[in-house]
């Protein structure tokens, strides 16, 4: 009865899967604001990095004999505050640990705005569980420091060891600080300063994407003042006011566009043996057939010992049992025009995903699946 149970279960989850997926085959195409299809060039993040020394650790930090650049680093600050350190003290730091300090620096931040930091240890220290981070400059990819890291660690994680035993849940040795960095200088940013010409870059070249975004464009302005350059570029033509560019870099963001629809593409990632297919996918008519190999090697030792008073010697034997099984495998026609057609065909092989990864790349060989493969 319980088997009856499941499969009743099992066949009316398929069956909810199948109308949910016909489902939405059936929504139709939305359009969508231009700032979720481009951006403004210039207009984006900028990515920052420093090195500082973590303090405060509950004896959970570097070991100074295996990371000597934690104590070459205390040394340094503390000369820089007067204190001097004598030559070939041997300093056991177990309360410091060395760390690497990331930011991002959003577009048109000015000095005394706060960043978001992740703090991340490079050395063998433990745990920065309670530890402070010391002033850290955050410098950009040009050598400039524009912000300056300090605070109070937040680390999600925790563990516990006694006994020569452990435990520990999720990652100590990184953490974050909210707001732990003040912006110092800003990045340069010059918006429409050659003539008010603007640039719009599409996130996915498509040159059938850009034609409907510059239709669009002139459309809401009632003139002609954006320009395709390619498939990913478009030029506008802003005002010279700033005030009026920031108006009219509104307006061109809030311009509703029905993309093109993307390349029919499988990806096919075979770390997990996951596979993805976007709904222009087709299967032209092919014959597949599906079996699967099995090894199965089992081994059994035995005990060989002598005759009694004999003069033999006892001896392990070891009895080898290799079994080769390989399943029926008939011809199956498979083809689909809808995604749905095509899920169900492929299903109808009863692959599993590493073997289904296989068939794909042999129906796209034989020029019968219609899409893109993808490997990641």
């Amino acid at each position: 009865m319980r088997q009856n149970g499941f499969r009743s279960i099992k066949v009316r989850l398929n069956q909810l899967g199948t109308v949910l997926l016909m489902c939405l085959l059936a929504l139709p195409v939305h359009a969508e604001r231009i700032r979720e299809l481009a951006n403004f060039a210039g207009v984006r993040d900028n990515q920052l990095v420093g090195y500082g020394l973590v303090v405060g650790l509950d004896s959970t930090g570097d070991q100074t004999t295996q990371a000597p650049f934690t104590g070459q680093s205390l040394t340094n600050m503390l000369s820089q505050l007067g204190v001097t350190i004598p030559p070939g003290t041997n300093m056991q730091l177990r309360n410091v640990a060395a760390v690497m300090v990331t930011a991002d620096l959003p577009p048109f931040s000015r000095p005394g705005q706060r960043l978001d930091i992740v703090v991340s240890s490079i050395a063998n220290a433990r745990s920065l569980r309670g530890g402070t981070l010391l002033m850290t400059p955050l410098k950009g990819a040009d050598g400039d420091t524009y912000a300056i890291a300090q605070g109070n660690m937040l680390v999600g994680g925790a563990g516990a060891q006694a006994g020569g035993s452990s435990v520990q849940i999720n990652q100590q040795a990184s953490g974050r600080i909210p707001g732990g960095a003040l912006v110092e200088r800003e990045v340069p940013l010059n918006l429409g300063g050659n003539g008010g010409m603007l640039e719009l870059q599409l996130n996915d070249a498509d040159f059938g994407t850009v034609q409907r975004m510059v239709a669009a464009i002139n459309n809401e302005f009632g003139q002609s003042v954006a320009y395709a350059r390619d498939g990913r570029v478009i030029a506008l033509d802003g005002p010279l006011d700033p005030n009026a560019r920031v108006n009219f870099m509104a307006r061109v963001e809030n311009v509703q566009v029905t993309p093109t629809e993307a390349p029919a593409k499988v990806v096919l990632n075979s770390r997990t043996g996951s596979v993805v297919m976007n709904s222009a996918v087709t299967l032209r008519q092919a014959a597949v057939a599906h079996g699967s190999l099995s090894i199965m090697i089992d081994t059994r030792f035995g005990v060989s010992q002598p005759a009694p008073l004999g003069q033999g010697q006892t001896v392990v034997v070891p009895d080898a049992d290799i079994n080769i099984e390989q399943q029926e495998a008939y011809l199956q026609i498979v083809e689909g025009a809808q995604l749905n057609e095509v899920v169900n065909a492929l299903n109808a092989l009863g692959a599993t995903p590493q073997d289904l990864m296989s068939i794909l790349e042999a129906l796209k060989a034989s020029g019968s699946l219609r899409a893109e493969l993808e490997v990641i």
